[in-house]
């Protein structure tokens, strides 16, 4: 599980980048303000996640049930949280209208949430001798 946790953290980490150099290099010109900022906030939110799926796999005490959640949780958290939020900020830009997907994004939220969720009250019920 931790390979797939460092290969899940490092893939969705690089894709952020690339859509933070993208939207300040390319989007810019053709967004307005709001929906750079829109975009800007899914591409926090991957690399934080990014971040955290790397942290897990380094995390020893975290069983691999707990490691398996979270991956899973984050990764299709990821997907609709941030990957609705792109579609949503460059819905201007294309002749589809992404609004009839809005609803993804907080089932995205929620379960980026209950990712953490699974890892803290892992922590609570952790006995360190």
């Amino acid at each position: 599980m931790n390979r797939k946790l460092l290969i899940a953290g490092a893939f969705f980490g690089m894709i952020g980048i690339i859509f933070g150099a993208f939207a300040a290099h390319g989007l810019k010109p053709v967004l307005s303000a709001e929906s750079m900022g829109t975009f800007e906030t899914g591409v926090k939110y991957q690399l934080y996640s990014a971040l955290f799926l790397l942290v897990l796999a380094a995390l020893p005490i975290a069983s691999e049930k707990v490691k398996k959640a979270c991956f899973y949780l984050t990764s299709i958290g990821i997907l609709f949280f941030s990957g609705s939020i792109y579609f949503l900020a460059t819905n201007s830009m294309t002749s589809f209208d992404f609004r009839v997907i809005a609803l993804v994004t907080p089932l995205g939220g929620s379960l980026l949430i209950s990712a953490w969720m699974v890892l803290l009250i892992s922590a609570i019920k952790l006995k360190i001798k």
